[in-house]
């Protein structure tokens, strides 16, 4: 079945010397692995510059539904980006968040909503000229939404515990160790609060920042299986003094 669609790159590996292995999230079919063969040709009508972290790409392939790796039969660029390759915190942040989403949406099916999230974060992310310190904060924060475990605000109230594990507010502290106290519990409240227009109110250090960011995937690894510890935070954590 040929499939002509949106797809975000997630991730590529060099495979012998002259093949990629890329994981894309399609709009029509979310997650979907490649296995692509990469000419020095400059006449090439797809180039190893098409599969740089969270570019957004329009392909067409033809599906086979038993295959691991599926083959692409054209690629383009759909948006170029005009400002994150030239600085260097959004080049950062946009790494970090390219391995963050390779985790935490591998068992993604077909996922519009999600799809036309992630997209126009990145194009935002493109085009912002504000502050774009607390962008990751926001970008992981909402990305839950999509993917089923947004922290339930019901029972938020001030001196409350969080509840890691079932997503929630309670007023006691849980009988099993993964929860936040209350001063913790109150940074998930705050971070529910913020979005990409108004993320640059709230003022944090950088070691708050980071305690946020540290909180954010603490969360995700409660819900999501393997969900492993990101190379590439230990960059961005130097990222943003103020």
């Amino acid at each position: 079945m040929l499939i002509k669609t949106k797809a975000i790159v997630f991730h590529s590996l060099k495979f012998g010397d002259a093949q990629l292995i890329v994981d894309l999230f399609t709009e029509a079919c979310g997650r979907v692995s490649f296995i692509q063969q990469i000419s020095k040709n400059p006449k090439a009508k797809i180039k190893k510059q098409f599969f740089q972290s969270l570019t957004i790409l329009e392909i067409e392939f033809d599906f086979r539904q038993n295959a691991k790796l599926q083959r692409l039969k054209n690629a383009r660029i759909e948006t170029p980006f005009s400002n994150i390759p030239f600085d260097p915190y959004k080049l950062t942040i946009l790494l970090f968040l390219a391995d963050f989403l390779y985790y935490s949406t591998r068992s993604e099916q077909q996922n519009e909503p999600l799809f036309r999230y992630i997209e126009a974060s990145i194009k935002w992310l493109d085009a912002s000229q504000g502050n774009i310190a607390n962008f990751h904060l926001v970008f992981m924060m909402r990305l839950s939404k999509f993917i089923g475990f947004f922290p339930n605000l019901d029972n938020h109230d001030h001196n409350i515990y969080f509840d890691l594990r079932n997503a929630c507010f309670t007023a006691s502290a849980p009988l099993h160790p993964d929860f936040l106290h209350p001063e913790e519990a109150a940074r998930i409240h705050t971070l529910t609060r913020m979005n990409y227009e108004s993320m640059h109110l709230f003022k944090m250090t950088r070691e708050q920042r980071n305690r946020c960011a540290e909180i954010i995937l603490s969360y995700y690894r409660f819900h999501i299986p393997n969900f492993p510890e990101l190379k590439s935070f230990h960059i961005l954590k130097e990222l943003f003094s103020t």
